[in-house]
């Protein structure tokens, strides 16, 4: 199959300044035979964000499964108002298989109890390379809907892809104490390399987030292992990028002293320090900020992984709040899938807003994946923004290039001489990863590591 392509329409800049004064959202990359579209920021608010109270009944803690905890706890302490609610919900069938890939990991776990509360998944498939039994176990005794199946090691693997709608990615090694993002690459590059051949090889046509970091890497990563098996559909690869966007509308609420609900930042650029690019000035609602405060919120936002890694004392990372923003960013994939037309969400992507061919911001989801782009989240940029987006370019353009050259990478465990897949839990006894780009060859030995499906968040 020859890799798909992403088409874009254009937006006359006559049309752009007419949806500005409407105060519209201008989306672009449409499929050919639709037009350019120009959607309300209020009709598409409303669906835009994933976890959190809104008018939309498919969300994880929506009315639907409000009501249903309801009457599990049953109506001796309800009132006659919580009666009616109750009565009045429609519990929806499932609908989607999602396979998580790394689910015994620090991200893995709360987010499959997360996934597990969906209303629109009817199978959870769980694969790690050990201990998953236990989370399946564990899981399965919570009285929601999805059944919940283990995938033990690379022998499993395909299993555990096979009819998949939605895979989800947080494998991979945290960055420890003395490890470089070099070493951090050499060994998730692998890792996610591995697993995307197996996608690729048993369920092409799934939508796939990845949330392995460096994600600026690992992204075109999969997207080049994906094109090398002719199934690359860049509509439906998604680096999870939605904890910063989480991070930015906490922060700018309790620094503005606003509903949580109501705030809306959108973030561009890339999923690592100064890649990550809040746009404040685009805030909704829309709120005055002096530019100490523009600093002070930017710099907080990039650097937000290191303020939670220093709390834990090296205890552990961003597990918690990286699990909450990607079970909504799935949540808002479902959504898509089951026919939701109204579907935004910020996502590293293959892009053309930029030079940069990929490229993180709003999207809009549907049954096939992007159906467009926010094109309006990168113009009417206030100069701070403007320099911020010019001084990210080369630190992104860098990490994708990166990833992007055609290799081929071997991690191997020198005491099994298995691939990684193949090693235990724990502690690996030595690692040495092999990288073959064109004529080139890279070796490096690391040193041990603990192996947690955790990310450098």
């Amino acid at each position: 199959m020859a890799a798909a392509t992403l088409p874009m329409n254009v937006v006359s800049k006559s049309q752009r300044q007419s949806n500005a004064r409407q105060n519209h959202f201008s989306v672009t990359g449409l499929p050919s035979h639709l037009p350019a579209q120009s959607l309300s920021v209020r009709n598409t608010f409303k669906g835009f964000s994933g976890l959190i109270a809104s008018n939309l009944q498919t969300t994880f803690f929506g009315e639907e499964i409000n009501g249903a905890f309801q009457v599990s706890f049953g109506n001796s302490r309800m009132g006659k108002k919580r009666h009616a609610t109750v009565r009045s919900v429609q519990v929806r069938a499932s609908l989607f298989k999602v396979a998580i890939l790394g689910a015994a990991g620090g991200i893995g776990q709360p987010l499959s109890l997360l996934i597990k509360m969906s209303p629109l998944v009817s199978e959870l498939n769980l694969y790690d390379i050990a201990n998953v039994k236990g989370v399946v176990a564990d899981l399965s005794h919570c009285n929601t809907p999805a059944q919940v199946l283990a995938f033990t090691g690379t022998a499993e693997l395909g299993d555990s892809l096979k009819g998949v709608d939605v895979v989800v990615i947080p494998a991979g090694v945290p960055r420890k104490p003395g490890m470089t993002r070099d070493d951090l690459f050499n060994i998730n590059a692998g890792i996610v390399k591995i697993l995307i051949e197996a996608v690729a090889d048993n369920c092409p046509n799934a939508f796939v987030h990845i949330i392995s970091n460096p994600v600026n890497s690992t992204v075109p990563i999969a997207a080049e292992v994906l094109r090398q098996k002719g199934v690359y559909n860049p509509k439906k690869l998604f680096g999870v990028t939605t904890l910063d966007v989480v991070r930015a509308n906490t922060f700018v609420a309790r620094k503005k002293n606003l509903r949580l609900i109501d705030v809306d930042v959108p973030v561009i650029g890339g999923h690592a320090g100064i890649t990550i690019l809040p746009l404040l000035s685009k805030t909704r609602p829309s709120v005055t900020f002096t530019q100490d405060e523009v600093e002070e919120l930017t710099l907080r936002i990039q650097n937000a992984g290191t303020e939670v890694v220093e709390a834990k004392a090296g205890a552990g990372s961003a597990t918690l709040s990286m699990a909450y923003a990607a079970a909504r960013f799935i949540e808002s994939s479902l959504r898509a899938l089951d026919g939701d037309p109204d579907v935004f969400d910020c996502s590293y992507v293959q892009s053309e807003l930029t030079e940069l061919p990929f490229f993180a911001s709003r999207v809009k989801l549907g049954k096939q994946g992007i159906e467009g782009f926010v094109v309006s989240d990168a113009e009417g940029l206030t100069e701070y923004e403007q320099k911020a987006l010019q001084a990210l370019k080369p630190e992104l353009k860098a990490s994708i290039e990166k990833a992007s050259c055609r290799y081929h990478v071997k991690i191997w465990d020198w005491s099994s001489e298995g691939a990684i897949g193949d090693c235990p839990r724990g502690i690996l006894s030595g690692i040495q990863v092999v990288i073959q780009m064109g004529d080139h060859r890279y070796e490096h030995a690391l040193p041990e590591y603990g192996v947690d499906a955790a990310k450098d968040e």
